[in-house]
């Protein structure tokens, strides 16, 4: 079994590049290995290591820069997939690639499952829906992964941003009227090992009859707020220096950026659950995993 792991440097694909190498001959890149923007360096990489499974762990995620990086955003969350969904197709192998709750409008608060309306909002989910839609329809065997609010240990995410503005200001004001799951991408990252483990590695007939999309988040729900005051307290119990006193929460127009953002992000798990008998735990839970990581 070949694979190979774009994205390696990413939130989820560095936990997938410690992961997997014991279970196959394992191939991780990034943009300084190939340009995911140039669809000629895809298809020269893949036909020079002719994987049998695909993990495309790769995107471009700036959701504000996206809105005038539109083409660029476009190339790398759209055409990339694409690509390597037609070569899979063409080759026999399997694609497993990674979305994200911006492909629904946010409207409701019902958790989305993954047969309803996708309506993105902001040019970054409009491209991310391109991608699924092109896997989708490229007819090769393959796995979505629709996730959410992800973040990390390491990288730029909101877990880290406010770690560093707790440990500098007194006061900070927060998004309180959007609603997800907080999501550690060491998290999808098992999830995903648990289904490959489970279909032998993306076996094509397998994916076939039993892939598609899914959401994979933690469960529960919380505001950007909640999850906030959530990593303060938290990040205090292990000895974080924070100067923060005050967490006060506002309003989406009270913080106005350039993409819009749903104000619904809930995902329904039940799919998951029943198909692959997986039951992702708490995003509190998997939030003191990650400090624990973090502070260790």
């Amino acid at each position: 079994m070949k694979v190979l792991l774009t994205g390696r440097k990413g939130q989820i694909g560095s936990h997938l590049a410690r992961l997997l190498p014991g279970f196959c001959d394992f191939w991780a890149v990034d943009q300084d290995d190939f340009d995911l923007s140039d669809t000629r360096d895809i298809f020269a990489a893949l036909d020079g290591f002719k994987p049998n499974l695909i993990i495309n762990a790769a995107a471009y995620t700036n959701v504000d820069s996206a809105e005038k990086n539109r083409d660029l955003a476009f190339a790398m969350n759209a055409n990339a997939p694409k690509v390597m969904a037609e070569w899979a197709a063409d080759n026999a192998a399997t694609l497993v690639h990674y979305s994200t709750d911006y492909v629904y409008d946010g409207s409701g608060d019902e958790p989305w499952v993954e047969t309803d309306l996708t309506e993105p909002i902001n040019v970054y989910g409009e491209s991310k829906l391109a991608g699924d839609i092109a896997v989708s329809e490229s007819g090769a065997s393959h796995l979505i992964l629709r996730t959410s609010w992800i973040y990390a240990a390491s990288g730029v995410n909101f877990l880290r941003s406010m770690l560093a503005l707790g440990a500098q200001r007194d006061t900070l004001k927060v998004v309180d009227d959007q609603i997800g799951a907080p999501t550690s991408a060491s998290l999808v990252a098992s999830v995903t090992v648990d289904i490959l483990n489970q279909t032998k590695f993306g076996g094509i007939e397998t994916f076939k009859t039993k892939g598609g999309v899914f959401h994979c988040a933690s469960s529960g729900e919380t505001s950007w707020h909640g999850f906030a005051a959530a990593i303060f307290e938290e990040a205090a119990k292990r000895g974080c220096s924070l100067k923060i006193k005050n967490l006060i929460p506002i309003s989406s127009s009270e913080y106005p950026v350039p993409a819009a953002r749903p104000a619904n992000s809930r995902l329904s798990l039940d799919k998951l659950s029943s198909d692959f008998q997986t039951e992702t735990p708490h995003w509190r839970d998997t939030l003191c995993h990650v400090l624990d990581e973090l502070f260790a």
